[in-house]
């Protein structure tokens, strides 16, 4: 008896290892112009899309309430692994070295190194992996696209918890008290925008295939 498993993988062979991002060039322009060039824009594009994110906040502490996380999920799922990596390390590069891309307009690597900069860090891996998993697919169907976000926000949790709890000296309880229980209602609410706009945007692209 043959064991049915799931298949990750939900794109068709042509479609294979595209991003909704993939068709944001209409064709006639990408024809034009070099893969990379259009690569980097987009790469751009994701850094200037999640320092906007950001500067939607709500200043508590230890850690604000921000747009950040959207934008992180949204631009992994349209960038795909390699973009949505980049683009996530060189937002983080950015902020570290001066530009005010960070919540509240912060910048510097007295963030990067303080309570809050293990979800920064996280962003870059959150980025990527949610960037695979569109790849495969995972973002043409609301179950998908939500599995991922989820996956996504889930490891931002991953780096940034332990981080606060070493910089920050917290307890245990400390640390889920201030790092994760306050942010759970609004990550949700966050999570399930970006994962529906995902089959929406595929569905679009899919009633009109000649005007990409």
């Amino acid at each position: 008896m043959t064991l049915a498993i799931p298949r990750l993988d939900r794109s068709t062979a042509e479609e294979h290892g595209l991003t909704i991002a993939d068709f944001l060039v209409p064709i006639r322009l990408g024809e034009r112009v070099n893969s990379r060039v259009r690569d980097v824009a987009l790469i751009l594009l994701g850094v200037l899309f999640v320092a906007i994110c950001a500067q939607i906040y709500v200043p508590i502490e230890p850690v604000p309430f921000t747009g950040q996380t959207f934008g992180v999920l949204a631009t992994g799922a349209a960038l795909g692994f390699r973009r949505g990596g980049l683009s996530l390390g060189l937002y983080l590069l950015i902020g570290a070295i001066g530009l005010p891309v960070f919540a509240q307009g912060r910048e510097g690597t007295d963030v990067v190194l303080g309570v809050s900069g293990g979800y920064l860090v996280g962003f870059v891996f959150a980025a990527a992996i949610v960037g695979r998993l569109a790849e495969l697919g995972w973002d043409r169907q609301i179950v998908g696209s939500l599995g991922a976000m989820f996956i996504g926000n889930a490891l931002i949790y991953v780096v940034g918890l332990p981080w606060l709890a070493v910089v920050g000296g917290y307890s245990m309880e400390e640390t889920v008290a201030y790092g994760l229980t306050p942010f759970l209602v609004w990550d949700a609410a966050k999570l399930a925008v970006a994962a529906g706009i995902f089959p929406v945007a595929w569905w679009v692209v899919g009633r009109r295939p000649d005007d990409r």
